[in-house]
């Protein structure tokens, strides 16, 4: 194996888009949560000095983790916990907003890196498999995501965070519930033999990142439902032999997997205020989208239960810890060097600077955290020492890259340390310049700035600086850098002052200018379309991180006793929101403007003779702009006017502007309309979503702002009125637009007093019952209007919707089915139904082309008034006829429907439109009358 230079070592340990600061990683939120601060956050910097011990659980979705596990190890053992998600969620449910697909792979992200803080993770990785959807069986997933794939990402986040420990949540088998569960069962164990195995993906040892070989491997133990047929497989709906498959050893081991550890979650921490369990629910409650918001238990003993697979000790059966028989302590680094005569310098060495961490857990006070920064000091002295001693040894370069790899760790702990010990804070925000008041910024905060910078722009950035635990410290520098490689024109600051003394906050304004190069703050990685199981990466981005590097940080370099302590923190832009308050985020740079066209994708009817296409501008031009717009049609098409004029007075403004469109289509052709808008020579073709929710940090979807749509044989019936009760969110009213119908959306005083019967139907948004407890309220109206004669058809719900809510009984179940082949067959059962033959012949070819799924939150029986009208269902799955489900009450129709038109409307579905039109018709149809 080739040996390293120490420049190439250096590279390579220093997280990717992290090189400024010796390598000490960027604060992206503005304030630390409650855990992290005061000597709480003293505390556990001291317990992660103490150890070396390590782990890495690796888990398929945002929310899977096991959040006490990691909060228990990092904040209660003081190990350095990192966490592996394959994928980002996308296929997933959203109760929060209308954020699906990409969007809310992003959401996801967003959310899992808030829960990380709450479970105190060092660091988060993903893959670029990409979430489509539920899979019930392993090789299902492996087939749509590759097995050398998701291996080779899996082994590169285990030789690139070089943990002890390897765990997860599922154990690679039936038993996960989920395919993709499974496969980060498999990896978890996989990788405990891979990771360490030269001839594994050489390429990666190529680039110098070298072979790793865990200690241990482990996964929570299952819960199996188990008779004396055996045990249930819930993804294959069968039963068979008790037991998992020990990936390491490729054995079957028959029973259900023994305890080997039991991880005490429930433990209090007395310098938190509460249990560990409580503070990963904390966490986990920012993952809205999937739980809709926190549940914090009350303190009580709580055990979370791991089987171990795998291990390279002579380990006992039964364990007190993850660690136990390891050597954890600073000290035990010096075990790399092996019998080498340089182990036990090192050793002596190690020793000392473990010496100093113990002083300093020995003399720590509550009330003045500071008294140990002195043994902080000169324990970064010594390992910064050490380093340069090693870096310049004769050590091989595979023992040098391991110690090194964990003395740079304890160097950016002992500065952490620092920084928490010393109560160091840096903060830096866009201004305004000549616009600051301190006397109203001490009631109100900071004033409210831009959204997002655009390339070319120039704004101040003012970075605060404060400490109050000593007299003074030296400022040894205090900048602004950007971090994408890109020329950052960044002046002023000249009148810092060289001393930051206590309780005297510095602040510095720079004036700031983004390159015309500056790339935009986006996804690294994308795909083509939902067919793709996984994302291309960018070229030169940093693999398998959560995103990119945020373009514009703040850093200062402080000296205290001779140690260098380095901060970092991310600049943020402020608005105020009526309630939230003063909200901060990291700045973004995007397009002067943004273009896009809603829907994205759809049908247009055949024989249309004309039909209106919306254009949406967004500016982001500091200041009056005056674009102009054009559409790009398919040869054979017409638009009028041929461009349109938009004037902008302000930053932050958006426009519609409409196009008359006449198509020429033929049925199952494929047509792309484009926008194009123009300012100052330049052409914008894209545009972006912000996607999230108030209170979640945003994030940007890019998108070509085009309109694909197919020429689709679908008729409506005229003159209906529609109406809407939106649920947790959802796209179907716009698509719906394409077949002419407009929708008016109901309010809870609608629902409560209004004229309901005005209303030809009624359609219930995903997941209403779920969040609109006005629907619940007045449900008995809804069925009164269906009585009279109207049409109600409720889509998707989950089991808050199994209280009989339908004029007559039903069961979903607390675990609906649901059928994940898209391409599962479908048959009409009653194709005599005024659903399946007016205004358009519905037949199975309607169910051709769907994506992602059939429908989820199937019915399990219903009253013999209800008729179902479709089956369909998975291999090895029992019929499944509860999808779509119809009742005749009283002069009207109640439709139950777990078929996903939420997904395949937006996407533009011929069938699906058809076969919604044909619902929608339902009151005018004149089989029913």
């Amino acid at each position: 194996m080739k040996r390293l230079t120490h420049v190439a070592l250096v590279a390579m340990l220093l997280p990717c888009g992290l090189l400024h600061s010796a390598g000490v990683k960027p604060v992206v939120d503005a304030r630390p949560i409650p855990p992290d601060e005061g000597t709480a956050g003293v505390w556990q910097a001291l317990k992660r000095l103490h150890t070396r011990a390590s782990v890495l659980m690796i888990v398929a979705h945002p929310d899977d983790e096991d959040g006490g596990t990691l909060a228990y190890e990092s904040r209660g053992v003081g190990a350095r916990v990192s966490l592996l998600t394959l994928d980002r969620g996308e296929g997933g449910a959203n109760v929060m907003s209308s954020d699906y697909w990409d969007a809310l792979g992003l959401v996801r992200t967003e959310e899992l890196l808030q829960a990380g803080r709450y479970y105190g993770l060092d660091a988060q990785y993903f893959t670029s498999m990409a979430d489509y959807g539920f899979s019930k069986s392993l090789n299902e997933a492996l087939g749509q995501w590759g097995h050398d794939r998701v291996l080779e990402q899996a082994v590169r986040v285990v030789r690139t965070v070089r943990p002890l420990v390897i765990c997860s949540v599922f154990v690679g088998g039936p038993t996960d519930g989920h395919g993709q569960h499974a496969t980060a069962g498999l990896m978890a164990q996989e990788v405990f033999k891979a990771a360490g195995d030269p001839k594994m993906f050489p390429d990666q040892i190529k680039e110098g990142l070298l072979p790793w070989s865990p200690v241990k491997t482990y996964a929570r133990v299952p819960f199996f439902r188990v008779s004396e047929k055996g045990m249930y497989d819930y993804a294959n709906h069968t039963w068979g032999p008790v037991g998992v498959t020990n990936h390491v050893t490729g054995k079957w081991e028959e029973g259900k997997p023994s305890v080997t550890v039991s991880i005490p979650i429930g433990s209090y921490d007395q310098m938190m205020g509460e249990t560990y369990v409580q503070v990963s629910r904390e966490g986990l409650g920012f993952q809205r989208s999937q739980n809709g918001g926190p549940s914090v238990p009350l303190s009580g003993m709580q055990m979370s239960d791991y089987h171990r697979f795998g291990t390279t000790l002579d380990a006992k059966t039964k364990e007190e810890s993850f660690f136990d028989g390891v050597d954890t302590s600073l000290t035990g680094i010096a075990d790399f060097a092996g019998a080498q005569g340089a182990s036990s310098s090192l050793r002596v060495s190690l020793s000392a600077i473990n010496d100093l961490v113990e002083k300093a857990i020995a003399a720590f006070s509550a009330e003045k955290p500071a008294t140990i920064a002195p043994y902080l000091a000169k324990g970064k002295l010594g390992v910064e020492k050490l380093i340069g001693e090693v870096e310049k040894s004769d050590l091989p370069s595979e023992t040098k890259y391991d110690v090194l790899h964990e003395l740079r760790v304890k160097d950016r702990q002992f500065n952490d340390a620092l920084v928490a010990a010393l109560q160091i804070s840096l903060n830096a925000d866009v201004t305004q310049a000549g616009k600051d008041d301190p006397m109203m910024a001490m009631f109100r905060g900071a004033a409210t700035t831009f959204q997002m910078a655009t390339p070319g722009l120039s704004f101040p950035v003012k970075i605060h600086l404060y400490q109050s635990a000593v007299p003074s410290l030296a400022v040894k520098s205090l900048k602004v850098v950007g971090t994408s490689g890109k020329d950052w024109n960044v002046t002023g600051g000249v009148s810092t002052p060289s001393q930051a003394k206590a309780g005297e906050a510095i602040e510095t304004i720079y004036s700031v200018k983004v390159p015309e190069d500056e790339p935009f703050t986006r996804p690294y990685f994308t795909r083509d379309g939902l067919q793709n199981a996984f994302y291309e990466i960018a070229p030169g981005a940093p693999r398998n991180k959560p995103l990119s590097p945020y373009p514009l940080q703040a850093e200062a370099q402080l000296d205290y006793e001779g140690a260098t302590i380095n901060l970092a923190s991310v600049v943020q832009v402020v608005s105020r929101v009526n309630g939230p308050g003063l909200l901060r985020y990291p700045m973004p740079v995007g397009p002067a403007l943004a273009v896009s066209l809603s829907p994205s994708a759809g049908v247009v009817p055949l024989g249309s003779k004309a039909t209106t296409i919306t254009v949406r501008v967004h500016n982001n031009v500091k200041g009056a702009a005056n674009p102009s717009v054009r559409l790009d049609v398919p040869s054979g098409w017409s638009v009028e006017p041929k461009t349109i004029p938009i004037h902008f007075a302000q930053e932050g403004e958006e426009q519609s502007v409409s196009f008359a469109v006449s198509p020429n289509v033929t049925e199952g052709a494929k047509y792309t309309v484009t926008a194009v808008a123009s300012l100052d020579g330049k052409d914008y073709r894209e545009g972006y979503i912000t996607t999230g929710y108030l209170g979640l940090r945003p994030y940007f979807l890019y998108s070509p702002a085009q309109y694909a749509a197919i020429g689709t044989d679908v008729k409506m019936a005229q003159d209906e009125h529609i109406a809407y009760i939106e649920g947790s969110g959802d796209d179907v009213p716009a698509a719906l637009e394409q077949i002419g119908v407009h929708v008016s959306y109901l309010s809870a005083q609608d629902l409560a007093g209004g004229d309901l019967q005005k209303y030809d139907a009624i359609v219930l948004g995903v997941r209403a019952y779920a969040v609109r407890p006005d629907l619940i309220a007045n449900n008995a109206r809804l069925l009164q209007y269906v009585e009279k004669g109207g049409v109600v058809i409720v889509q998707y719900n989950t089991p808050e919707y199994d209280h009989n809510y339908g004029p007559y009984p039903y069961a979903m179940t607390g675990d609906p089915e649901e059928v994940t082949d898209e391409k599962s067959v479908v048959k009409i059962l009653d194709p005599r139904n005024p659903v399946f033959n007016w205004p358009n012949k519905i037949t199975e070819k309607d169910f051709d082309g769907w994506i992602e799924e059939r429908g989820s939150k199937f019915l399990q029986s219903w009253d013999s008034h209800y008729s179902p009208l479709l089956e369909t269902h998975d291999a090895g799955q029992p019929e499944q006829k509860g999808g779509l489900v119809y009742a005749r009450y009283g002069k009207g129709v109640y439709i139950y429907n777990a078929y996903a038109f939420y997904r395949e409307l937006p996407l533009g579905v011929p069938g699906a439109f058809r076969l919604f039109a044909n619902m929608l018709s339902l009151p005018k149809n004149p089989e029913i009358h």
